[in-house]
Protein backbone atom coordinates (compact mmCIF):
# COMPACT_ATOMS: atom_id res chain seq x y z
CA UNK A 1 0.00 0.00 0.00
CA UNK A 2 1.71 3.67 -0.84
CA UNK A 3 2.43 5.14 2.05
CA UNK A 4 0.14 8.29 1.28
CA UNK A 5 -2.31 5.57 2.41
CA UNK A 6 -1.55 3.81 5.29
CA UNK A 7 0.20 6.15 7.60
CA UNK A 8 1.10 3.49 10.62
CA UNK A 9 4.53 3.75 9.98
CA UNK A 10 4.80 7.82 9.36
CA UNK A 11 6.95 9.36 12.08
CA UNK A 12 6.05 11.08 15.20
CA UNK A 13 5.39 14.30 15.19
CA UNK A 14 7.72 16.51 16.16
CA UNK A 15 7.27 18.66 19.45
CA UNK A 16 7.17 22.52 19.08
CA UNK A 17 7.42 23.35 22.59
CA UNK A 18 8.16 27.04 23.40
CA UNK A 19 11.93 28.12 23.54
CA UNK A 20 12.42 29.26 26.92
CA UNK A 21 12.31 33.00 27.02
CA UNK A 22 15.88 34.32 27.07
CA UNK A 23 17.97 32.13 25.24
CA UNK A 24 20.38 33.52 23.48
CA UNK A 25 20.95 32.10 19.71
CA UNK A 26 22.62 32.95 16.22
CA UNK A 27 19.76 33.50 14.23
CA UNK A 28 19.29 34.76 10.45
CA UNK A 29 17.33 37.23 9.38
CA UNK A 30 14.56 36.90 6.04
CA UNK A 31 12.18 39.41 5.13
CA UNK A 32 8.63 38.45 3.38
CA UNK A 33 8.60 40.38 1.05
CA UNK A 34 4.68 42.41 1.37
CA UNK A 35 4.88 44.36 -2.46
CA UNK A 36 4.95 47.98 -0.33
CA UNK A 37 7.49 50.50 -1.54
CA UNK A 38 8.20 54.07 -0.70
CA UNK A 39 11.22 55.14 -2.27
CA UNK A 40 11.13 58.88 -0.27
CA UNK A 41 11.58 56.26 2.84
CA UNK A 42 14.08 54.04 0.94
CA UNK A 43 12.03 51.44 1.01
CA UNK A 44 12.06 49.31 -2.15
CA UNK A 45 12.32 46.08 -3.89
CA UNK A 46 8.90 45.40 -2.17
CA UNK A 47 10.16 44.00 1.39
CA UNK A 48 7.97 46.14 3.28
CA UNK A 49 4.14 45.47 4.32
CA UNK A 50 1.47 47.57 4.84
CA UNK A 51 -1.44 46.61 7.70
CA UNK A 52 -4.78 47.47 5.53
CA UNK A 53 -6.53 47.81 8.47
CA UNK A 54 -4.78 49.97 10.97
CA UNK A 55 -2.12 51.37 7.70
CA UNK A 56 1.16 50.57 9.96
CA UNK A 57 3.93 49.48 8.03
CA UNK A 58 6.90 46.90 8.83
CA UNK A 59 9.15 44.25 7.80
CA UNK A 60 7.30 40.70 7.84
CA UNK A 61 10.81 38.84 9.25
CA UNK A 62 11.17 35.26 9.67
CA UNK A 63 14.84 34.02 11.60
CA UNK A 64 16.17 31.15 11.57
CA UNK A 65 18.48 29.31 14.77
CA UNK A 66 21.81 28.73 12.85
CA UNK A 67 23.63 26.78 15.68
CA UNK A 68 23.15 24.88 19.31
CA UNK A 69 19.85 23.22 20.82
CA UNK A 70 17.13 24.78 18.80
CA UNK A 71 18.89 24.66 15.35
CA UNK A 72 16.52 25.15 12.22
CA UNK A 73 13.96 26.47 14.19
CA UNK A 74 11.90 29.71 12.93
CA UNK A 75 10.79 32.69 15.02
CA UNK A 76 8.65 35.13 13.36
CA UNK A 77 8.44 38.91 14.63
CA UNK A 78 7.09 41.93 12.74
CA UNK A 79 9.89 45.24 12.44
CA UNK A 80 8.14 48.42 12.63
CA UNK A 81 8.94 50.99 10.23
CA UNK A 82 5.99 53.73 10.24
CA UNK A 83 2.50 53.82 12.50
CA UNK A 84 -0.46 56.15 11.84
CA UNK A 85 0.23 56.89 15.81
CA UNK A 86 3.22 58.26 16.18
CA UNK A 87 6.86 57.82 15.28
CA UNK A 88 7.60 55.41 18.21
CA UNK A 89 7.05 52.42 16.50
CA UNK A 90 9.31 53.09 13.37
CA UNK A 91 12.02 54.06 15.74
CA UNK A 92 11.98 51.05 17.20
CA UNK A 93 12.06 49.47 14.52
CA UNK A 94 15.32 51.69 13.79
CA UNK A 95 16.48 50.69 16.99
CA UNK A 96 16.11 46.93 16.68
CA UNK A 97 18.20 47.24 13.06
CA UNK A 98 21.08 49.22 14.65
CA UNK A 99 21.30 46.64 17.19
CA UNK A 100 21.23 43.74 14.78
CA UNK A 101 23.60 45.37 11.68
CA UNK A 102 26.25 46.27 14.97
CA UNK A 103 25.78 42.85 16.23
CA UNK A 104 26.09 40.76 12.48
CA UNK A 105 28.89 43.40 12.05
CA UNK A 106 30.70 43.29 15.66
CA UNK A 107 30.56 46.86 15.93
CA UNK A 108 30.23 48.61 19.77
CA UNK A 109 27.05 50.40 20.55
CA UNK A 110 28.99 53.16 21.07
CA UNK A 111 31.44 53.28 18.58
CA UNK A 112 31.04 56.03 16.45
CA UNK A 113 34.64 55.72 14.35
CA UNK A 114 34.19 56.07 10.37
CA UNK A 115 34.15 51.97 10.35
CA UNK A 116 31.12 51.52 13.09
CA UNK A 117 29.43 54.44 11.04
CA UNK A 118 29.64 52.73 7.62
CA UNK A 119 28.84 49.42 9.24
CA UNK A 120 25.59 50.45 9.80
CA UNK A 121 24.73 51.75 6.64
CA UNK A 122 22.84 49.57 4.29
CA UNK A 123 21.87 49.83 0.47
CA UNK A 124 18.61 49.57 1.26
CA UNK A 125 16.16 46.73 2.65
CA UNK A 126 17.89 43.96 0.35
CA UNK A 127 20.51 44.10 2.56
CA UNK A 128 18.88 43.16 5.79
CA UNK A 129 17.53 39.65 4.03
CA UNK A 130 20.09 37.21 5.14
CA UNK A 131 21.64 39.20 8.00
CA UNK A 132 23.45 36.85 10.55
CA UNK A 133 23.71 38.29 14.32
CA UNK A 134 22.67 37.16 17.82
CA UNK A 135 19.28 37.53 19.45
CA UNK A 136 17.39 36.95 22.51
CA UNK A 137 14.40 34.73 22.51
CA UNK A 138 11.39 36.31 23.84
CA UNK A 139 7.77 35.43 24.54
CA UNK A 140 4.55 37.10 23.46
CA UNK A 141 0.80 36.32 22.76
CA UNK A 142 -0.63 35.90 19.61
CA UNK A 143 -4.17 36.88 18.17
CA UNK A 144 -5.49 33.65 20.45
CA UNK A 145 -4.11 34.56 23.47
CA UNK A 146 -1.72 31.71 23.70
CA UNK A 147 2.12 32.31 24.05
CA UNK A 148 4.85 32.21 20.60
CA UNK A 149 8.08 33.15 20.33
CA UNK A 150 9.71 36.28 19.41
CA UNK A 151 12.70 38.27 18.91
CA UNK A 152 12.66 41.63 20.07
CA UNK A 153 16.04 42.04 20.92
CA UNK A 154 19.83 41.82 18.87
CA UNK A 155 22.88 40.45 21.35
CA UNK A 156 25.44 43.57 20.59
CA UNK A 157 29.10 43.41 21.52
CA UNK A 158 29.94 44.46 25.25
CA UNK A 159 27.12 42.51 26.25
CA UNK A 160 28.09 39.41 28.40
CA UNK A 161 27.10 36.85 25.81
CA UNK A 162 27.20 38.31 22.54
CA UNK A 163 29.97 35.94 20.62
CA UNK A 164 30.52 36.83 16.78
CA UNK A 165 28.27 34.45 14.68
CA UNK A 166 30.78 31.47 13.21
CA UNK A 167 31.55 31.47 9.89
CA UNK A 168 31.12 27.84 9.18
CA UNK A 169 27.05 28.53 10.22
CA UNK A 170 25.34 24.76 10.02
CA UNK A 171 22.37 25.81 7.40
CA UNK A 172 23.18 27.25 3.81
CA UNK A 173 23.39 30.76 3.59
CA UNK A 174 19.72 31.12 1.14
CA UNK A 175 20.34 35.35 1.60
CA UNK A 176 21.76 37.42 -0.55
CA UNK A 177 25.55 38.99 0.23
CA UNK A 178 25.53 41.60 2.59
CA UNK A 179 27.03 45.38 1.57
CA UNK A 180 30.16 44.35 2.79
CA UNK A 181 30.04 41.81 -0.26
CA UNK A 182 31.00 38.33 1.43
CA UNK A 183 28.59 36.30 2.87
CA UNK A 184 28.97 36.25 6.74
CA UNK A 185 28.93 38.69 8.63
CA UNK A 186 31.36 37.27 11.56
CA UNK A 187 34.21 37.75 8.57
CA UNK A 188 33.52 40.81 6.85
CA UNK A 189 36.01 43.19 6.48
CA UNK A 190 33.82 46.43 7.31
CA UNK A 191 35.84 50.16 6.00
CA UNK A 192 39.04 48.01 5.59
CA UNK A 193 39.14 46.36 8.64
CA UNK A 194 38.63 42.49 9.22
CA UNK A 195 36.58 41.33 11.89
CA UNK A 196 37.76 37.59 13.25
CA UNK A 197 35.13 35.16 15.17
CA UNK A 198 35.91 33.44 18.38
CA UNK A 199 34.30 30.41 19.94
CA UNK A 200 30.74 31.40 20.01
CA UNK A 201 29.02 30.85 23.35
CA UNK A 202 26.57 28.25 22.29
CA UNK A 203 29.15 25.89 21.89
CA UNK A 204 30.95 26.15 25.19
Amino acid sequence: MSMWKDFNNAPQQASYDLIPKGTIVPVRMMLKPGGYNDESQGWTGGYATQNAATGSIYLAAEFVILEGEFARRKVWANIGLKSPKGPTWGEIGRGFLRAALNSARNIEPRDTSARAVAARCVNGLHDLDGLEFIARIDHEKDANGELRNTIKIAIEPGHSEYCPVPSTATLPHYGPLSSTGVAHPAQAKVAGTTVIAGKPAWAQ
